[in-house]
């Protein structure tokens, strides 16, 4: 006991009383998890065909259709073309972040390829101020996906953990050393 009679609260001594054994437990059971929501990744990217088949919508230029914070669920089938009015998720060269809008403007090339153009709902004009240096149109490699279907405003974690990295690092200890202590 301690001087307020309470006993300690401090996560640290649950693991300073874990032998050998129990503490090598619980770290691989955190490698499990990280693991497990590695392979569930990477299946869904084999699924929908997509390298990123779940995005957060960072910006309000798809409202009212999609706000700040959704979360979208991407396919990514080739072989289904793509059509004006379908909301894409493609990605610009030397840019890190994809951009969700929606096709405007479709042509079909004589070699049976397509290029189009796309904007944000709540844009005033075309995206092509956004595409990479002399680029005037997208084609199917810049796709990342196309919107199958969205949750409203789950994103929003995501958005927060970005904006402040250091509440990111706090969740991220907090549930880490959860993990490392919880012994079931």
């Amino acid at each position: 006991m301690n001087l307020l009679g309470l006993e300690s609260v401090l996560p640290l001594d649950d693991v300073m009383r874990m032998n050998k054994r129990q503490l090598c437990y619980q770290v691989l059971n955190f490698g499990m998890i990280v693991s497990s929501a590695l392979m569930i990744w990477k299946g869904l990217m084999v699924l929908t065909g997509s390298e990123s088949p779940i995005v957060v919508v960072l910006s309000g230029s798809m409202e009212p259709a999609f706000h700040r914070g959704d979360l979208l669920f991407l396919t990514n089938i080739n072989e289904d073309p793509i059509r004006v009015g379908d909301i894409c998720v493609f990605k610009i060269k030397d840019r890190d972040i994809p951009i969700v809008h929606r096709v405007i403007k479709v042509h079909e090339q004589a070699d049976g390829n397509s290029i189009f153009l796309t904007k944000g709902d709540n844009n005033n004009v075309d995206d092509r101020g956004l595409y990479a240096e002399g680029q005037m149109w997208l084609s199917r490699s810049d796709v990342i996906g196309r919107a199958r279907g969205y949750v409203p405003y789950v994103g929003m974690v995501t958005i927060i953990m970005n904006d402040y990295p250091k509440f990111k690092y706090l969740v991220l200890a907090v549930l880490g050393i959860f993990v490392l202590i919880h012994r079931e």
